[in-house]
């Protein structure tokens, strides 16, 4: 036999999808662990397409997840999330995805990891890469996480059994602060241009700079931005600004693919989405346009809109600045490509400067597949 077989369930969480692994069946060194990923997902693809894998070549369909006995005494599993490049052969170790979050709960539950009664389940979640508290709240039938629901999510066609995310005290996952400047607008110096931009580390770390600052309205599709080089090189270049001043690296060359993620903001406007529709302003409060690995989202990452809506509550920041406030004070309803997701946000401000006490989201998950993945043996 030429290749050998490692035990994996492949799962959509909210508009994600990525090959879930027990910890048992990988190696414990991470360094072990990333040819295996690069084999699973197939990459590098220099064709963008990952058909010798599973991943989908975008980002948001090339994820590894690891669930694992917890390490944390306020946990029932570990969690541990793994971005694999598309074209590249690299994989970040260093965030989380927001929307697979939402399938390590029932992940845990249908593999018999955490034992719960029928009825409104809670799994509580590690989250190694960040090292913060997920609570995971789903419907349980018949010993199994319920799939079937009237839910539905922007991005993903259909409805789906709701999932309710808590995540706890989200800010500073990767630097030691909320805002890890201090400032709520930094100015960013590239190629002889001044870009002020809100460096926030809420869930991910984000650099949030208004659209128009880079001669964009905001409402493009993915596509439209991705057609401009000059703009796809220019955020590159104030995305690693970005991550220099966040302390996230010492040289602008060193800043990694996923972290910082860069997101352009702009106010409620009738932006088209990738479904032929067309938005409502007064059914969103601001417009989000974000991309990480070096491409456009179709849909806004879980953890980018949470850090966003962090952010919109941070006064004096630019999406403070851009953001309408919606009918419920509790909530920030962001627009993207894909639609609209409502976000919930609690932040206070104190001597020592701003804290994020939580943010909640809803999905949806399904399995699609499980069985074993093939590598070269």
């Amino acid at each position: 036999m030429t290749q050998k077989f490692i035990p994996a369930a492949f799962i959509r969480g909210g508009s994600s999808k990525g090959v879930f692994f027990h910890a048992r069946d990988l190696p414990a060194d991470r360094g072990a662990i990333d040819p295996i990923l690069l084999e699973v997902l197939g990459s590098p693809d220099p064709y963008q397409r990952q058909l010798n894998g599973m991943g989908g070549g975008i980002s948001s369909l090339s994820k590894g997840v690891i669930i694992g006995p917890p390490t944390h005494p306020d946990a029932d599993v570990d969690y541990t999330f793994a971005q694999v490049s598309v074209d590249k052969p690299v994989v970040d170790w260093k965030g989380n995805c927001g929307n697979l979050s939402s399938a390590v709960g029932p992940f845990a539950v249908d593999e018999g990891l955490v034992q719960v009664a029928d009825g409104e389940a809670l799994v509580r979640i590690h989250q190694v890469n960040t090292k913060k508290i997920i609570h995971a709240r789903f419907s349980v039938k018949n010993g199994k996480a319920e799939v079937r629901g009237d839910f539905a999510i922007a991005g993903v066609a259909g409805t789906g059994a709701r999932i309710r995310l808590d995540f706890l005290s989200p800010g500073g996952t990767q630097t030691p602060h909320l805002l890890p400047t201090g400032n709520p607008v930094d100015t960013l110096q590239v190629d002889g241009l001044a870009v002020e931009a809100s460096l926030v580390d809420a869930a991910n770390p984000a650099v949030f700079i208004h659209a128009a600052a880079v001669g964009l309205t905001g409402g493009e599709l993915p596509e439209e931005i991705e057609a401009r080089a000059d703009i796809m090189a220019l955020l590159d270049k104030l995305r690693r600004a970005a991550g220099v001043a966040m302390g996230l690296a010492a040289t602008p060359e060193a800043v990694g693919l996923a972290s910082p993620r860069i997101a352009l903001v702009a106010p409620p406007m009738a932006a088209r989405t990738l479904d032929g529709q067309v938005m409502d302003p007064a059914e969103h409060d601001i417009q989000i346009r974000m991309l990480s690995m070096e491409r456009p989202h179709r849909a806004v990452p879980m953890t980018g809109a949470m850090g966003l809506a962090v952010a919109c509550r941070i006064t004096g920041s630019i999406p403070h600045a851009v953001a309408t406030r919606g009918p419920r004070p509790d909530e920030i309803r962001v627009g993207h490509a894909s639609g609209m997701v409502a976000v919930g946000a609690e932040v206070r401000q104190d001597n020592a400067g701003w804290h994020a006490e939580s943010a909640v989201v809803f999905r949806t998950q399904r399995r699609l597949m499980q069985g074993a993945v093939a590598i070269p043996e």
